[in-house]
């Protein structure tokens, strides 16, 4: 054995440790041992297999020259996690206080699921995520760990009104947008239908012929019609081919997401536009109507509209009549058709004229009673001179009508409403629903006329006025009113005169005004045409001769005139007492 002093430390430190190497060799051997290590970068991704597990952690192998731990609750979704296995961990520090290696799992997910959904994106990949829950306007969807927004626009090709169905069950979509800035994923789902459909609906297409019978689904009902799916294609079915009956809604008949049988009538060149039929499919109900339908006919049916020229009555769905107010009632006097009837009444009507081919008809309601103008001896209650009471219906700029009863009326002229008076229009003297009593004046039953008068219920008082206010005679007037020609005047027995400007200078120059009561002498009077004009100029100073002319009128005149002219000229006050008396007796 060897001294203490003799012993070579050199040569014992490498014992076991350099196998008895040089310091170069040592060196040498390094560098070869780190060349077998990853050089790794921290906040990457990186595979690593497990090489123990303990309580807490999993401790993993990347190749570096330590093992990295792993928290064990970051693989609560891996079932039984042993060594041997593969694994992706994120490094988060390279060596820490403790000179340990630390990697996550939980973030080499997350970084992994970006790089997965961007590279869906870009390739235009098909995901399957798991739907979490529903939020405002869509579905929030789990892919690879992310949560991405689903529209309910982009759910299906048709409107989804239930979201809560898809709520944990599994669904392919695709990425249609990734905004980076907040970290969001938009996906749909309807894109990978709407390619399914692609091929569906071009042979859809390429097929459709006008008659064709097909299935379709219900996706949308308006108030003008239904949109129907046929498979990827959508047409119309409008209201008025739903059903040969009216409908005011398609609710009526139809609901939402229901299998229906539809027949193409319509599409255009590229079949963008199509028009389906419902009602197409069964007979036309004009088709099965009784063969012993025909003119004159009663029929019972229901009213289902009801417009301002008349009312359309249904037989059956599908088969409807026009009642036209005319057809109503046998007045003259047309009403508003919602007088009589009112939709969803139930009434009988009679058939006035029908058309198979066509498929119209029009009905009447009146013809079920008997018509006035031929059940009534028109001749005898109607006869010329007789009197009754009747009800103003309508106004015109001529006269007025009035109904004596249901279906007969007769026409009252402007000018036979007062012998006094003279009226420019009806209004001025009645108003519609106003009685009113007359006399008949004519009656033509051929042609269903009656003419009426009202003045005629008195005797013609111009007989008797002739006496009163013959020319010459002088009389207390009024002037009611005045304009450049002449003036108004009130008259006794509340006839109107006329005085031409002229005839109203007083004695002293003046005029006679609106208001002033002055002394007119009658310058003409004609019963004919219940005019009697007047002159305050006349009662102080002397006409002028007449013109020839004139004198030779008024030489025609004289002898039935001249008389009673001078009589009331020479104020013979007594006569006009006395004819006043026999006018207020007659009152």
């Amino acid at each position: 054995m060897s001294n203490k002093e003799d012993f070579n430390w050199d040569n014992f430190e490498t014992k076991g440790f350099g196998e008895g190497y040089s310091k170069e060799q040592k060196a040498q051997m390094e560098a070869m041992y780190a060349g077998t290590l990853n050089e790794i970068t921290e906040k990457e991704v990186i595979k690593g297999v497990v090489v123990g597990v303990n309580d807490k952690d999993v401790i993993i192998n990347i190749g570096f020259k330590s093992d990295g731990l792993v928290p064990l609750s970051e693989f609560r979704d891996v079932a039984g996690i042993k060594p041997g296995d593969e694994v992706e961990v994120f490094i988060e520090e390279q060596e820490n206080a403790l000179g340990q290696l630390i990697l996550s799992r939980k973030k080499a997910k997350i970084v992994r699921a970006w790089q997965d959904i961007e590279d869906a994106l870009e390739h235009d990949n098909v995901i399957e995520g798991l739907v979490k829950r529903r939020t405002k306007g869509g579905l929030i969807v789990d892919i690879y760990g992310v949560e991405a927004f689903l529209p309910g626009s982009q759910i299906d090709v048709k409107p989804i009104r239930d979201f809560d169905i898809y709520v944990g069950k599994k669904m392919e979509v695709k990425v249609v947008k990734i905004n980076h800035a907040n970290d969001n994923v938009v996906v749909s789902h309807k894109v990978l239908i709407e390619k399914d459909l692609e091929k569906q609906k071009a042979e859809i297409l390429n097929n459709l012929e006008k008659g064709q019978v097909l299935e379709g689904v219900i996706k949308n009902m308006t108030n003008f019609g239904v949109f129907i799916d046929l498979g990827g294609v959508d047409g119309l079915l409008h209201i008025t081919d739903i059903s040969w009956g009216r409908i005011n809604h398609p609710e009526e008949v139809l609901q939402l997401d229901q299998k229906v049988q539809i027949v193409v009538l319509d599409f255009d060149d590229d079949k963008k536009r199509i028009s389906l039929g419902m009602k197409q499919l069964t007979a036309h109900p004009w088709d099965s109507l009784a063969s012993n339908l025909e003119v004159g006919s009663k029929v019972r049916g229901k009213i289902v509209n009801v417009a301002d020229y008349g009312a359309f009555l249904e037989l059956a769905p599908g088969v409807e009549g026009l009642i036209h107010v005319s057809e109503m009632s046998w007045s003259q006097h047309l009403r508003n058709p919602a007088d009589f009837v009112k939709v969803g009444d139930e009434i009988d009507a009679v058939v006035l004229t029908l058309d198979k081919d066509e498929r119209k008809m029009s009905l009447g309601i009146k013809q079920l009673t008997e018509d006035p103008w031929t059940k009534n001896d028109m001749g005898t209650k109607y006869a010329v001179g007789t009197k009754h009471k009747g009800v103003v219906r309508n106004l015109t700029n001529f006269g007025l009508f009035l109904e004596l009863e249901e279906g007969i009326d007769g026409l009252v002229h402007v000018s036979d409403l007062s012998w006094t008076k003279k009226i420019k229009h009806p209004s001025e003297f009645v108003k519609v629903g106003d009685e009113l009593e007359v006399a008949v004046l004519e009656l033509d039953v051929d042609n269903r006329r009656l003419a009426l008068g009202h003045k005629q219920l008195e005797e013609n008082p111009w007989d008797t006025f002739e006496n009163v206010f013959p020319v010459g005679s002088v009389h207390k007037c009024t002037v009611v009113s005045k304009n450049d020609k002449g003036a108004v005047l009130e008259l006794p027995y509340g006839l109107e005169g006329f005085a031409t400007i002229k005839n109203l200078e007083k004695a002293d120059g003046s005029q006679v005004e609106a208001g002033e009561s002055e002394d007119f002498k009658v310058t003409e009077f004609s019963k004919d045409d219940k005019r009697i004009v007047l002159s305050h100029t006349a009662t102080f100073k002397e006409e002028a001769k007449p013109a020839k002319k004139e004198a030779k009128k008024k030489s025609e005149t004289s002898s039935t005139t001249s008389a009673p002219a001078e009589k009331s000229t020479l104020g013979d006050l007594d006569a006009l007492t006395q004819l006043k008396e026999q006018m207020e007796g007659k009152k």
